[in-house]
């Protein structure tokens, strides 16, 4: 269940839930305000690169947070009126209730999700996790690849010993071996295999459909239609120059984020993120994420994934 309080939010993201600072509007007269939850600031990082912040004609407020989870949180609180989080969030999301809907689209190449294990462990291949450990964070992206992993390889999910906690906590949990694998997602996955020298067994391909959101609040889509059309074109645009320009956009993100540029080159390197289009496939995807979800009876009721879209928002073409 979705709690509104500022404390949750506080308990599960281990952050405390702040604004980053306000873009400054092009006119001393806008005096809207789109707030905007972002995770480890990767869209902030992409639009300050590509120069999509410029001429903005209304204020800008960042959130950011560890993970989709509170994010999530902060979306259906109305504490912001639109972020990025991934197709497992997005699911977990609607299935409780929140009334939020995708408004915009990207794929990435799922070799940016990974279940990695330190370099000393026995554990080398997905077949090895049967009576493991495994962290992940509740409704992410990890915690699909860590379902879908095990689907895959034939072991149950009563078979391992899933651990939920967010990002921070599971890095420590494996470090310390606390638990013996983590199932989890760039740029968490570039840091531990650069910093860590930790290793992958196992990663999206073939079981991810690398798809990703903008979602935004039932009350935002109604009460700022413009300013959400206006950034959603903004942050594709971002993207779409991202692909050509990984350095650049790594070496931005460093500034505002602290995190190791090579790091960040990897990240956007192989994600190869890209805008794309919510249609009847997008969908239809989405939809077979959630029926994995049934299948584990992570979620207890088959969901029709078709109402969390809201097409109205369609892919810029400048």
């Amino acid at each position: 269940m979705f709690y509104l309080a500022n404390r949750f939010l506080l308990r599960f993201s281990g952050v405390l839930l702040s604004a980053l600072g306000a873009i400054a509007p092009l006119a001393a007269t806008a005096d809207s305000t789109l707030r905007v939850g972002d995770q480890q600031l990767q869209t902030r990082g992409i639009l300050e690169a590509s120069g999509e912040l410029n001429n903005l004609p209304y204020r800008i407020e960042w959130f950011n947070f560890p993970a989709a989870q509170p994010l999530g949180e902060a979306l259906n609180a109305g504490a912001i009126d639109v972020g990025g989080l991934g197709d497992a969030p997005l699911i977990f999301a609607y299935a409780a209730g929140a009334r939020v809907r995708a408004v915009a689209a990207t794929r990435s190449i799922p070799r940016d999700l990974a279940i990695i294990v330190p370099d000393a462990s026995p554990i080398k291949t997905t077949a090895d996790l049967k009576g493991k450990r495994i962290a992940t964070t509740r409704g992410s992206i990890g915690h699909y690849l860590a379902i879908a992993t095990l689907e895959r390889a034939g072991i149950k999910l009563s078979d391992v010993s899933l651990r939920f906690m967010q990002p921070a906590d599971a890095k420590a949990a494996l470090a310390s071996g606390n638990v013996d694998a983590w199932s989890t997602w760039d740029p968490y996955v570039a840091l531990a295999e650069q910093q860590d020298h930790d290793r992958s067994i196992a990663n999206g391909i073939d079981l991810s459909s690398g798809l990703s959101f903008q979602a935004a609040t039932q009350t935002s889509i109604k009460d700022k239609h413009a300013e959400i059309a206006d950034f959603l074109k903004r942050v594709a645009a971002g993207q779409r120059w991202a692909l050509a320009h990984p350095d650049e956009v790594a070496a931005m993100q460093s500034k505002v984020t602290g995190l190791p540029p090579d790091v960040l080159k990897t990240v956007y390197r192989r994600a190869q993120l890209r805008p794309v289009a919510i249609d009847d496939g997008l969908i239809a995807e989405q939809q077979k994420t959630a029926d994995l979800y049934h299948r584990a009876d992570v979620i207890k009721t088959r969901l029709d994934v078709t109402p969390s879209f809201d097409r109205q928002f369609p892919l810029d073409a400048r």
